[in-house]
């Protein structure tokens, strides 16, 4: 009886592995459509994420646009062209005059002083223009005293000033602060001029 037993068992296992053995290649169609299905769920979420990051980006330039267009707008409400006075420097030099720092003051008044990077200085003497200062004004006569402080020649420090009287009508006006080598004199020169 044992004996029947064990052929019984064994008969058993052979046909559940006969049937394992005959439902394998169905479970094998089942896991190649499930990894198509994956591979199809995959390419839609990296297409969906391109759309998102393409919305991102544009977003993104619609948001710097507003930005600029806020900040002329701050600019023009802050300093309307009749009023407006704005300050520039400018750079000519080579050997007479390394720039530290810039002071001015309009109308006996304070109202900028810039000490120079040497990166910002080096952009300067390349032919870059600073924005010092931008004010508004009243129409009339002004004073402006701007004064300049860096290594003159033989390395030695340097503070000059320069004045200016202008008249300010209406409508904005430009004055730029040049500073350029004067070789006769082997020094720098300090001017001041309105621009038309």
């Amino acid at each position: 009886m044992t004996r029947t037993l064990i052929i019984l068992i064994a008969t058993a296992a052979l046909a559940s592995g006969g049937a394992a053995i005959a439902q394998d290649p169905e479970s094998t169609d089942g896991a190649v459509a499930a990894a198509r299905d994956a591979g199809e769920a995959e390419a839609v979420s990296r297409e969906r994420f391109r759309e998102l990051d393409k919305d991102v980006q544009a977003l993104k330039k619609e948001v710097l646009d507003l930005n600029r267009d806020l900040f002329l707008l701050e600019e023009e409400l802050l300093f309307p062209a009749n009023s407006q006075v704005a300050f520039f420097l400018s750079l000519d030099v080579g050997e007479y005059f390394e720039l530290d720092s810039v002071q001015l003051r309009i109308d006996g008044k304070e109202v900028a002083n810039y000490l120079y990077t040497a990166r910002e200085a080096d952009a300067l003497a390349r032919g870059g223009v600073h924005r010092v200062h931008m004010a508004n004004l009243k129409t009339g006569e002004h004073e402006l005293v701007a004064v300049f402080t860096g290594k003159g020649p033989h390395l030695r420090d340097y503070r000059r000033g320069a004045t200016m009287t202008f008249e300010k009508g209406i409508g904005a006006r430009y004055v730029e602060l040049e500073i350029t080598d004067r070789v006769k004199k082997q020094q720098p020169e300090f001017v001041i001029r309105e621009w038309e």
